[in-house]
């Protein structure tokens, strides 16, 4: 049983308010996970089912009629998330892959022993939740969670290194498919200059290098006022099929993360920068 998911909104900066609760946003894939007549069955937030490329999880000892929303890790030697291992996982053929700690990190219940559970504040589901899931184990586990302080928890992600955090409204009731104020997200982003080298022709994307020269990547979010600015800026060098190069353009892009391979992942443009 598919339900959509309830989407976080984002806010630029933390904020410490006693009537949210302050959650760590985890990197990894959103996972709805229904038992239903008994039997266990996984969706991705976009109704795509994966039961089968996550047999650890058939065995759930959860009660029938329940639906449960959360993520689910692959962490690293260190304990952290790590979303290239994931969909590694994610991707392969294979049902298992070497070296992966898989974990399903549950953070609500839409609905318990048959019933819609959708209309309770936050913190009863949570209580629902402990009842659920008696113990966490390395498998399933609740996320953790405090009250209020999320400028103090925000500073300790960050300097972890950590994708960023969740702030829910303690009131909170779960808003099916829909993206609410009462839920948001704070990304831990990072900084850095590049060097837009080319556009690509088939849909929109720019070519990026370091400032040292080294491939960048690929970046796909810029906003149209600022993509007007870029074609006003560029002047073009040569292109190819599928390719237009420029001379490079310095800008300040905001990122999640370095991957594996060197590349920034999921950058957008922030701001121009003078050569």
């Amino acid at each position: 049983m598919f339900v959509s998911p309830m989407l976080l909104q984002k806010v630029d900066k933390p904020f410490d308010d006693d009537s949210y609760i302050t959650e760590l946003k985890l990197d990894g894939i959103r996972l709805i996970l229904s038992k239903i007549d008994n039997k266990v069955k996984l969706y991705t937030r976009h109704n795509n089912e994966v039961t089968d490329k996550f047999p650890e999880l058939l065995t759930i000892d959860i009660p029938n009629g329940t639906v449960l929303d959360g993520e689910i890790i692959v962490t690293d030697q260190e304990g952290k998330p790590d979303f290239e291992a994931m969909m590694a996982r994610f991707q392969s053929k294979r049902i298992i892959l070497e070296n992966c700690s898989l974990s399903y990190v549950v953070f609500d219940v839409i609905q318990y022993k048959g019933e819609s559970v959708s209309r309770l504040p936050l913190m009863d589901r949570k209580q629902l939740l402990d009842e659920i899931i008696t113990q966490d184990t390395s498998l399933v586990a609740k996320v953790k969670y405090i009250e209020g302080h999320g400028s103090a928890y925000f500073d300790l992600v960050r300097q972890q290194g950590l994708e960023g955090i969740v702030l829910k409204r303690k009131d909170s009731h779960y808003e099916v498919g829909k993206r609410s104020q009462s839920w948001l997200k704070v990304i831990n982003y990072q900084y850095t200059d590049v060097l837009i080298t080319g556009l690509r022709k088939s849909e929109f994307g720019l070519l990026l290098s370091f400032l040292d020269g080294k491939p960048a990547g690929l970046m796909e979010f810029m906003s149209p006022a600022v993509r007007k600015n870029l074609h006003q800026r560029q002047k073009v060098v040569s292109e190819n099929e599928n390719l237009i190069f420029i001379e490079p353009i310095k800008c300040r892009v905001k990122y999640r993360n370095i991957t594996k391979s060197g590349f920034i992942r999921l950058p957008s443009f922030a701001e121009w920068k003078k050569e």
